[in-house]
């Protein structure tokens, strides 16, 4: 391997993050970082002196350009649109481990995220998720650093306003197991107790031509508590998991990833569910144990 190869897999964890937190997807954040590569294949850096930065510079262009340029994606898909999961794991850490990966990106604010402007998503991406300064994020959006930073404070206000999870992961884990056993025993009640009031369950499916589920927003503790009942059925099947190092579920069946469920817990009850059941997506996933 060449020093300039060499030098690019030290930065390819950091760039992928970078991709995945601008595209919310894991293909699209691979198919990023390597045109990262194939640019940097292409380029003179000997008189650069921070790669790192360079680099970081090429694959937050790359994604702004993929965010302007998607048209899969309809805007009346929104509402219902789940991002991948970057990490998926079994939850089985001993009692004490509870430290959740610092670098651990929700689903929920994905979500988020999906709704910003492409220009204010990689703002508020790098200066507030990476520390870059207002003077680097101008130069990727090629705009003025005051510009810069309107964008971000846009997306902060927008992010800010969203349910944030509990910061104490064991509290959390505790509330999706009381959630689980509940609909494994089709306890209406108990099920009703752990959700906000204004609780919102989004499933995403995907096109609907590849599986049975629907895409789908319910609102409401009452609703989301029928529809979360509709599948005790498949409780069976469910356990556990590190969803992006957060304590969530996954849901497989005869080896199949079938389901993978994301809770936004804030002040001790669930606001938010965010269900990926697409099976072309699922069907990249596996479940580390």
């Amino acid at each position: 391997m060449d020093e300039l190869a060499r030098s690019f897999e030290e930065q390819r964890d950091h760039l992928r993050g970078v991709a995945y937190r601008m595209l919310g997807s894991r293909s699209e954040a691979e198919d990023a970082v390597q045109e990262a590569w194939l640019r940097l294949s292409r380029s003179d850096v000997s008189e650069v002196a921070n790669l790192a930065g360079w680099l970081t510079t090429v694959v937050s262009r790359v994604c702004l350009d993929m965010l302007r340029s998607r048209k899969s994606r309809r805007e009346d898909s929104l509402d219902t649109f789940v991002p991948d999961p970057v990490s998926l794991k079994a939850d089985t850490r001993a009692p004490e481990d509870e430290a959740v990966q610092a670098d651990a990106v929700g689903l929920a604010l994905l979500v988020v995220l999906e709704t910003l402007a492409p220009a204010e998503r990689l703002a508020f991406v790098l200066h507030d998720m990476f520390g870059l300064s207002f003077d680097e994020v101008a130069e990727v959006v090629g705009k003025s650093p005051a510009a810069a930073r309107q964008l971000a404070s846009r997306a902060r206000r927008r992010v800010q306003g969203a349910p944030a999870n509990d910061g104490d992961p064991s509290r959390q884990r505790a509330i999706v197991d009381a959630f689980l056993a509940a609909s494994r025993d089709g306890d209406f009640e108990g099920l009703l107790v752990l959700l906000d009031p204004d609780v919102v369950l989004r499933a995403d499916a995907g096109d609907g031509d590849s599986g049975p589920a629907v895409s789908k927003v319910v609102r409401g503790a009452l609703a989301v508590v029928e529809q979360a009942l509709m599948f005790t059925r498949l409780a069976p099947y469910t356990e556990l998991a590190l969803i992006n190092g957060v304590p969530g579920s996954v849901t497989v069946v005869n080896g199949r990833i079938q389901s993978v469920m994301a809770f936004t817990i804030t002040d001790g009850k669930i606001t938010e569910l965010n269900i990926l059941a697409d099976p072309d997506r699922l069907a990249e996933l596996t479940v580390e144990r």
